[in-house]
């Protein structure tokens, strides 16, 4: 198996102690390939998973020629080229149930959406502009053949992909693969993670708190931002700072998982034993990024039993809350995507605003302000939420989007255009 630092060598602008963000999102997605394995499942399970077959349509669909609007079925031909035309209307085409007779010429039908066309029909006519005087049907001019008509398999065709593998299945493709009749579907295994806290300082939830211990609040959320992008989720608990039991955490998490994250032991404290296990039991790619909050996040590898294995794929999220969510929306989330076959990109598209207040921010680095989006007088405008610590959780929850300062950008004035990063849809 090829070397991460091998591969990453080769790369320009790979700065193993600093990296800019786009180029550590980039070195990451490079190196990652969508896992393998697959499941079938029905139809009902499907939701959100990815495609991992084709979806092969049986039918045509529509399965007849049929009628789109309530209205009258006419022969095209029949119709005058300028004022009104006369027909006879001989009977009713129901949806489910054909008109079992022969239009003719000079003839019409009443035809409900969804209805089969009689032989012969090749337009319909909607009944709001149509005149009925007893059994004679005035059709007024300017009809177009084939308006208002669906023709057999002009929306999937037999034999033909219906939907192509490597689709997230939304309620749109469940729809349609219902609509075919198909009860089960091919899809891609889940991509499983395996995710712990690091730190003795961290108590559990319902334990007494001793003096200088916090909650552990990193694993839930984390918990929460994986199960929403539908991992398998392997919560090993908190790990105490120990090497030995870091270790075998480690050893545990990378024989059963694709990618494994920490929260916290990534600093250069003298308890953060994680870069050294990572040495020690894999290659460690980076160390830190260029950037606020997340400054020190690893990524590497975890390839314990030696070079025959895959490993799992590391990251080392720092330990405050902030900067644990921010990561991992800029890096992991990314990352995930692309190990479950998806496109990575749109995760973390922006767009201008207008900034309303003013922010310090020193250039060098790229910053992660949390912001609320807003319109005012026809333009999109938004506010920091308050206190940036990377501690406040609580600007988290505040926030709807990210306001993104780019590594040579120095401090924003009121006014100034800023690009943000929607968390609808992504937190």
């Amino acid at each position: 198996m090829t070397s991460v630092l091998q591969t990453l060598s080769c790369a320009d602008n790979y700065d193993p102690n600093s990296l800019h963000v786009d180029r550590a999102r980039e070195l990451i997605l490079d190196l990652l390939s969508p896992v393998t394995g697959h499941e079938r499942v029905f139809v009902r399970q499907a939701l959100d998973r990815v495609l991992a077959e084709d979806v092969i349509s049986p039918i045509d669909v529509p399965s007849h020629d049929n009628s789109a609007m309530d209205g009258w079925a006419v022969r095209f031909d029949d119709l005058a080229t300028s004022g009104e035309t006369r027909l006879n209307n001989i009977g009713t085409a129901f949806a489910g149930r054909a008109f079992d007779g022969k239009v003719g010429a000079g003839e019409t039908v009443r035809i409900m959406t969804g209805a089969i066309l009689p032989q012969a029909v090749d337009c319909v006519v909607i009944q709001e502009v149509v005149r009925v005087e007893g059994d004679a049907v005035i059709i007024p001019p300017g009809q177009r053949r084939e308006q208002n008509t669906r023709r057999a398999g002009e929306d999937l065709q037999a034999g033909r992909p219906a939907i192509p593998a490597g689709r997230k299945l939304r309620p749109a493709e469940i729809g349609i693969i219902a609509s075919l009749g198909i009860g089960e579907v091919s899809v891609r295994r889940r991509v499983r993670v395996a995710l712990f806290s690091t730190g003795d300082e961290l108590c559990s939830i319902g334990a007494p708190l001793s003096e200088g211990a916090v909650y552990d609040s990193n694993r839930y959320t984390l918990w929460g931002m994986l199960t929403r992008l539908g991992c398998d989720v392997i919560d090993m608990g908190v790990v105490r700072d120990d090497p030995a039991a870091l270790e075998a955490a480690f050893r545990e998490a990378a024989a059963c998982a694709d990618a494994i994250i920490t929260s916290g032991g990534v600093s250069v404290g003298e308890a953060d034993f994680i870069k050294q296990l990572m040495t020690q039991l894999g290659e460690v790619a980076f160390w830190k990024i260029a950037m606020k909050p997340g400054r020190p996040m690893a990524f590497g590898r975890i390839q314990p039993d030696g070079a025959d294995r895959p490993g799992a794929w590391l990251f080392g999220l720092p330990g405050n809350p902030v900067a644990v969510m921010v990561t991992f929306y800029q890096f992991v989330r990314p990352a995930i995507l692309k190990l479950a076959g998806l496109d990575p990109v749109p995760s973390f598209q922006a767009f201008p605003a207008r900034c309303v207040e003013a922010m310090k921010k020193g250039r060098g680095r790229t910053e992660f302000q949390r912001g609320i989006l807003f319109r005012e007088n026809g333009e999109w405008c938004v506010r920091p939420t308050g206190a940036q610590g990377s501690g406040v959780l609580r600007s988290m929850a505040d926030a709807d989007c990210f306001i993104v300062l780019e590594h040579e950008r120095g401090t924003v004035d009121a006014g100034d255009t800023v690009n943000v990063q929607l968390m609808n849809g992504l937190v």
